[in-house]
């Protein structure tokens, strides 16, 4: 459910981005939800392998930021494969990936612990909101 309400979010920021912004252009929102896919995937299998060499470079201080500028190179990749989405320069896709980080923390941020589970607060405040 996580990954859903992740990609979700993210074809979302990016497709309000492209609205907002003219040097991104994305044709649909089902495009941008593929971006999503796309870029989910790209991390997990790819990003790791970019990220380590520069992360060691940076001796882990600067994670973050080499996060957020691999997503941006991501987003680059994907911009050269589809036809349908297309950023004009490195400084929009950075603001795309910094703008995915963010809503991403969010999210994560949001989501209940396990000892809010636990406790019974989550079964009570959702009880609690079916009732109002």
């Amino acid at each position: 459910m996580n990954l859903i309400l992740h990609v979700l979010l993210d074809a979302a920021v990016i497709f309000g981005l492209a609205y907002l912004m003219p040097q991104i252009d994305v044709k649909n929102f089902g495009t941008a939800v593929l971006i999503a896919l796309l870029l989910g995937l790209l991390n997990f299998f790819v990003g790791w392998l970019i990220r380590f060499p520069l992360n060691l470079f940076t001796f882990f201080l600067l994670t973050g930021l080499v996060r957020i500028v691999v997503t941006a190179l991501l987003l680059k990749l994907i911009d050269k494969f589809m036809d349908s989405f297309t950023i004009v320069g490195f400084w929009p896709a950075l603001v795309i990936a910094l703008a995915v980080a963010v809503a991403g923390m969010l999210i994560d941020r949001s989501a209940p612990t396990p000892e809010m589970v636990e406790s019974g607060y989550v079964t009570y405040l959702l009880s609690y909101l079916q009732l109002a």
